[in-house]
This record gives C-alpha cells, structure tokens and sequence, in this order.
C-alpha cells in the first residue's frame, strides 16, 4: 500500500465537520483526489455514552472552561459537533454573506435536496414536546415545528435519539458525507493532529501532522482548514496570522425546567421539535429534551438534588442567544471569554418567557440552569481575513471553510449554512488551478520525503 507522502493529492482538508466533510465529498465527486486529516478517532458510530464523552465532553480537549466557568463543547472526531448534535437546520444567513460578496442560494438549493430535511412528523411530535408548543401558541408565540436533518422513514416508534451519535442513520452527520468521500477514493486519517501549514514563501503546499507520536508531511497544491472556531485559528496562527481567534461568538444558552404532573418524557423524545426565533433580539427558544446522564449534571450543576429523581416529568426549554462579539482564543485552544451585560439581559429575557410558557403548560418548581456555549465561530472572518472565495488573504491555495469563517454572529446552529459554503467552495476549486501551477503547468511537490504513514 502506497504512503500518503508517495501519493498525489489535489487537495488536502483540515477537518470533518459539515465545512470540511462537505468540500471534501464535493471535490472527491468531481474527481479530485482528497486527503482528509481528522484530529479525533474514527471508526464505527457506536451510540454509547463513552463514545459521547471521549469525543464531545473531554475536559480540556472536546469539553473547554471559560474564564467565566462556562462550559462549552465539541466534537472532536470524524464529522465533528455534527455527530452529537441535535439535527436541526436552521436557515441560511443569506442576507449577511451576501454583504461580503456570498451567494449560496443554488448550494441551498442543492443541500435541501440531497439531505433529509423536513419538520418532523405528526406522529414523531411527543406528548411533552406538543404540551410546550401548545402552552406557547396559547400564549400568542409563534412556535412552530422546526426542520430536522432525519431521515424520518428509517425512523420507528421507541427509537432512541442519536444523542451519543446514530448508529442507525436516522439522524444525518458530516460523518456520512466522509463515508461517501472514502468510498469514491478520498484517504482519511484519524487521529492526525496537524501542527503547522508547510509553505513556500506565501503559497501553502502541504501540513505537518502527528500521529501515533510521530510526525510526518503530507502535500498539495491546496489546503482548507476546517478545523473549527477553535482548531483552525490555532493552526493558522502558527504560519504567522497573529491576530486571528479574537472577538469571536460562542452562542450562550440556559435551559429553563419546570416540573408536570400528568406527562411522562418518552424513550423517543427528539430534542428541538419545535421552537420560535426572536430575531430582533436575538434569541432562538426550542423545547429541549436531553438524556439522562445531561439532565443530572444539569440538576447537580445548580444544586437541584431533590430534582435528582424527576427527570422524566421535565418540561425543559432551551434558550440560546446572539452573543457579542469578544474575547480571545489562547495559543493552546483555550477559550477567554466573557458575557457581557447585553448578553446577560437576552438571555433573562428568554428566561421570564420560558417561564411563563412552562407555567401555562403546567409545570411547577421553574428554574434555570448554569451558562454554557456551542459553535464557537468568527474567529476567522471572511471581509477581514478572508476573500469572497473562502482564501486567506495574502496567501496563495489556502482557505478556510468552517465556523470561523462566519462574518458576523447570528446566534443559530451553523450546519446548513457551512454545508453551502463548503458546496461553494468545492466549485471554486475544482475549476480554479493553484497559482503555482498556472504559472509552470506542473503541481509542486517536495524536495525532500522523510517518514511515511500507511492508509487506514
């Protein structure tokens, strides 16, 4: 089997998560030859809680404090954050990429076609999920069921949500759109935590990575780094862009409990079947079902033990918000950020009205639990560090396509919207030459090979 320095790569990807899983499947569909480099483990989708915990929560990896002792997640693994999520689309913010020269209408267009996007079902409503929605209708809200990326015919009554990750594909991850990748001849390496772009002058041509304790080299006429918020302001740090991963959003939510008597959370409960968005103030408040293990740290982390036992007679509403832009990613991937006051005040907004909507639903004993944050974005701007075309300014065949990119905050799951720019950007780049091949007709290729790493 061929070494991966002893292959010829068109395109080398930081990253699985929906940006990079995305540009990667496009690429490799319009026959170019891609390696994907992915920090966290591969393998089989297991579902466990272990799997969710070594990949999502580990402190100081996957689970990050702030210096404001809120906790905030990712996936580090093949399909990042998108493996745990809760499967929702949001929509696409066309109105803010449009201002910095981006249109990815038809990629929607496209995205919504391929992927099984719809609201859920009548019969996949549950009796709690339906109680919150008709409290807050009642109430004069616009609550409504929101679109899911299920594939609602694979999925039965009693069906689990993929909350530690789907092993039975109900819910769709970047995870599958690697698959789809590999399948049609892209290369993938778990556990290759890449340390630096190789480049000459200003043009990148290849990544140094490690892996198994070793180092090794891998090259191409074009790099995207998807390595996330947090990932790829580290990174590109290190090639010398010193001021990125600052001033940067991290979406802050609370989930606000009250307890009922006369409704029992169900094995299937799906997360976020319904919700509203208060655009204007920038609050985004879904029904938010979690599993048991998250409903105790929840209940122990405000000092709730007497909750302990009542898990399954939980209404729970979710409240995120748009967050100021501030703070600083360190050099090592920690995360220094405060909320505001504005950003304190949107959030007890969104508290008095899941208050009212949880005691017009019934419930009793309504409380809030502690901060915490997902999708760190912004820390890699497009307009500041970044051109139309996703590449970093002043550096030739490299670009970014991940949440960093993200111009503005706009406090909303950002999976759609980076699958489109990832669409974007793979037609970008299958017709566009690196600067040094246009110039000389050939791709550059190293001088020197030293070790050498065997495809998995």
């Amino acid at each position: 089997m061929d070494s991966v320095q002893n292959q010829r790569f068109d395109v080398i990807v930081i990253g699985t998560g929906p940006g990079g899983a995305t540009t990667a499947r496009e690429l490799t569909n319009r026959g170019k030859k891609v390696l994907m480099l992915e920090w966290g483990p591969g393998g089989p989708i297991k579902g466990s809680l272990w799997q969710y915990i070594r990949q999502q929560c580990w402190p100081g990896r996957s689970l990050l404090i702030t210096n404001n002792f809120l906790g905030m997640v990712r996936g580090i693994t093949t399909g990042g954050s998108s493996l745990f999520y809760y499967g929702t689309c949001f929509p696409v913010p066309h109105a803010m990429l449009k201002k910095y020269g981006i249109d990815v209408t038809a990629e929607e267009a496209e995205a919504r076609k391929e992927l099984p996007i719809a609201p859920l079902k009548e019969e996949m409503i549950t009796p709690m999920a339906r109680r919150i929605m008709e409290s807050a209708r009642a109430l004069g809200y616009d609550w409504k069921p929101l679109q899911k990326f299920m594939y609602q015919n694979r999925w039965k009554p009693g069906y689990r949500f993929g909350y530690y990750g789907d092993p039975h594909k109900v819910k769709w991850s970047a995870y599958m759109y690697v698959e789809e990748a590999v399948q049609k001849g892209a290369v993938l390496l778990n556990n290759a935590k890449v340390k630096r772009i190789i480049l000459d002058g200003n043009v990148a041509i290849g990544v140094e990575f490690r892996m198994k304790g070793k180092s090794y080299k891998a090259f191409a006429p074009t790099i995207v780094v998807a390595a996330g918020g947090i990932g790829t302001p580290v990174i590109l740090r290190k090639m010398g862009l010193a001021n990125v991963g600052y001033n940067f959003f991290y979406d802050p939510l609370i989930t606000v409990c009250g307890k009922v008597k006369d409704v029992r959370k169900r094995p299937d409960e799906i997360p976020m079947t319904a919700g509203m968005h208060l655009a204007e103030d920038g609050i985004v408040m879904t029904d938010m079902a979690v599993p048991w293990p998250l409903d105790q740290l929840f209940t122990v982390q405000v000092g709730r033990f007497w909750r302990l036992f009542e898990a399954r007679k939980t209404l729970r509403i979710m409240i995120k918000i748009r967050d100021d832009l501030a703070g600083r990613i360190t050099d090592s991937g920690g995360v220094r950020k405060k909320l505001t006051e504005a950003d304190k005040a949107k959030l007890m907004k969104g508290y008095e009205i899941a208050k009212k909507i949880l005691k017009n639903a019934g419930a009793t004993g309504i409380y809030k639990t502690w901060y915490l944050a997902a999708h760190p974005g912004g820390t890699v701007k497009i307009g500041e560090f970044l051109d139309s075309n996703l590449k970093v300014k002043n550096y030739e065949n490299l670009y970014v396509c991940d949440c960093s990119v993200i111009p503005e905050p706009w406090g909303l799951p950002p999976a759609m919207t980076l699958i489109c720019l990832g669409k974007r950007l793979a037609k970008h780049l299958a017709r566009e030459k690196s600067s040094y091949e246009a110039h000389t007709g050939v791709a550059k290729r190293p001088a020197k090979k030293k070790k050498t790493v065997r495809r998995r």
